[in-house]
């Protein structure tokens, strides 16, 4: 395994991911910020696999809730890692910082400027159901999931990049057949994307498991096809297997997940991270969809430009 960077190595990293840093006039944390928390993130997932269980419990915490870690305890932090205190303390050591409160400054600088929308949007949800007056009607409800999905998009047209999304469609526009793979709460998703990359001109399929079938459907995977496979904690065991096909017979795999230590994105191409938001403990699809049609659109753009007489729009 490669020797864990000290501590002193992030502010470095930190400006050359800020050197980086897009300017896509979106609300963000200053450069230097949010360059940092990228950094340390990077190297998380860099170093993930080597760790211990219970580092890695606290990895996926960080990481899904980086906008927390500012401001929680770290008796909070190791409640909800389902680890000890001291677990995080060796977490932080184990990445150069003198402790836990060291580590904490990376995530809580800045916080003044930003709080991620999302997450506020739920402890405000929590406030309204312990403070309701009587019994919430059905517009009530509405309002507050279709209020939990916009501040859910904010964030990920704030999360989105550019250069990752880019690289998924030129996978896709070489791909001599599309495999697309999502169970349970991510079927919709799936379902939808196969329908919309119907209208590309070539091979696509949607892997359903109907009938325990789906090792059938996989025996036409083959080397240089790629699958989308979309799936989020706790993982369908079914998309799993999928994507484990897929590496196995030479495809490329590309990510639909929500976190960089996700066991789906350990083995794809490109990981397309999604944050969805929760009402009433229901997580939302809102995201998912919209980055789904964002994929397929983009693909349909970059492939019209490839036909023949098609007038590329200049370069600015």
């Amino acid at each position: 395994m490669p020797r864990p960077a000290s501590s002193k190595s992030l502010p470095d990293q930190a400006a050359r991911s800020a050197k980086r840093a897009g300017k896509d006039g979106a609300p963000r944390l200053p450069a230097s910020h949010s360059a940092a928390v990228d950094a340390l993130l990077e190297r998380i997932s860099a170093e993930f696999a080597g760790l211990s269980r219970q580092l890695k419990l606290i990895a996926r915490y960080v990481e899904q809730h980086r906008d927390h870690v500012g401001l929680d305890k770290i008796q909070e932090v190791a409640a909800r890692s389902g680890v000890q205190p001291s677990a995080v303390v060796r977490f932080a050591k184990h990445f150069g910082f003198s402790g836990y409160t060291e580590l904490q400054k990376v995530f809580r600088d800045g916080i003044a400027h930003q709080l991620a929308t999302d997450h506020n949007y739920q402890a405000r949800i929590r406030d309204v159901i312990d403070h309701a007056q009587g019994r919430l009607s059905s517009a009530d409800i509405a309002g507050e999931f279709i209020g939990g999905a916009i501040a859910g998009m904010r964030e990920l047209q704030r999360s989105v990049q550019a250069s990752t999304l880019d690289d998924a469609v030129e996978l896709l526009a070489h791909a001599p057949s599309i495999w697309v793979a999502g169970a349970r709460r991510s079927f919709p998703a799936a379902s939808y994307l196969t329908y919309a990359l119907q209208h590309v001109d070539r091979p696509i399929h949607l892997v359903t498991g109907v009938g325990a079938m789906h090792e059938g459907q996989l025996r036409g995977l083959r080397a240089g096809d790629v699958m989308v496979a979309i799936s989020y904690a706790p993982y369908a065991e079914e998309t799993l297997e999928a994507a484990r096909q897929a590496r196995v017979r030479g495809a490329r795999l590309i990510a639909l997940t929500d976190s960089r230590m996700s066991p789906l994105a350990a083995d794809a191409a490109v990981s397309l991270l999604v944050s969805e938001s929760s009402t009433f403990g229901f997580r939302s699809l809102t995201n998912t969809m919209a980055l789904v049609q964002s994929l397929f659109i983009a693909l349909a753009y970059r492939l019209e430009l490839d036909m023949p007489g098609s007038t590329r729009p200049a370069a600015s």
